[in-house]
């Protein structure tokens, strides 16, 4: 059947509710495994697992319950052991490991932004800003339109824009928030999105770092900005050290699966 680790954390961490429900269907309870200083949040594995909604959902509610109450290193969605020898033996053998990683990562939340462009909002910043495009712009409307030639070159030279644009806003996005946390995560890119930033916030700043977001949001409203947030620091598990070396916490327990951001 197998064991499904959600996150660990420490053995002297508040209870977790006796009813919560984890993934499945129907949904496992959800337990602790303690070994020493460490503890594991664990299910019983379904013997198929797939990234359902549903499932996803329910990972994700266990690690907030968890969170809520104190520091917790997440594990990706999919992370399953043969059985919970394994999970123990795991906790034994980087124990020195995750004490560390949950010692940085305490009082901390991990929030996560995505921008991208409103379209017709950028279109106008470029055209006000690049008169050569405004002026090829121009001389294709006066001519009916211009050539196919003529189009395409103008939509050649709009499209570098609106990249060059992505871009600079992605890191005017980066350097304005990077200093309210203690560490910044780029996530994988997405179709539609110009940055997909995770930032480790201190949880006595969280109100200062939000503020600082939407003050972004308002100077600069050809941007559409997704926040997220509170997380379990899901980016954060591995110190940047131990993410340059092979696997990591989120591979300690087995298969895994990406985790959606």
């Amino acid at each position: 059947m197998g064991t499904y680790v959600y996150g660990i954390i420490r053995s002297s961490h508040p209870p977790l509710r006796q009813d919560l429900e984890g993934i499945g269907d129907p949904p496992r309870p959800v337990r602790v495994m303690g070994r020493g200083e460490l503890a594991a949040i664990v299910s019983d594995a379904p013997g198929e697992l797939r990234p359902k909604r549903r499932d996803l959902l329910a990972h994700q509610r266990v690690l907030d319950e968890a969170a809520a109450e104190g520091v917790v290193l997440p594990m990706r969605f999919g992370s399953v052991s043969a059985d919970d020898d394994i999970v123990a033996a795991v906790l034994a053998e980087q124990a020195e490991h995750f004490l560390e990683r949950l010692q940085a990562l305490d009082g901390s939340a991990e929030y996560n932004i995505k921008a991208n462009h409103d379209e017709e909002a950028v279109l106008r910043l470029i055209m006000a800003d690049r008169e050569d495009i405004r002026s090829m712009a121009d001389a294709n409307r006066e001519a009916g339109g211009g050539t196919q030639e003529q189009k395409m070159q103008l939509g050649e030279m709009i499209a570098a824009a609106v990249q060059e644009r992505e871009a600079a806003d992605a890191e005017l996005l980066h350097q304005t928030l990077a200093p309210l946390a203690t560490q910044v995560s780029a996530g994988a890119q997405s179709t539609g999105w110009l940055a997909n930033l995770s930032f480790l916030v201190d949880r006595h700043s969280a109100e200062q770092f939000l503020t600082a977001a939407d003050e972004f949001q308002r100077q600069y409203p050809h941007l559409d900005l997704r926040v997220n947030g509170p997380l379990p620091p899901y980016s954060f598990v591995d110190s940047p050290a131990s993410e340059q070396g092979e696997g990591g916490t989120a591979e300690a327990f087995g298969t895994t699966t990406a985790q959606p951001n």
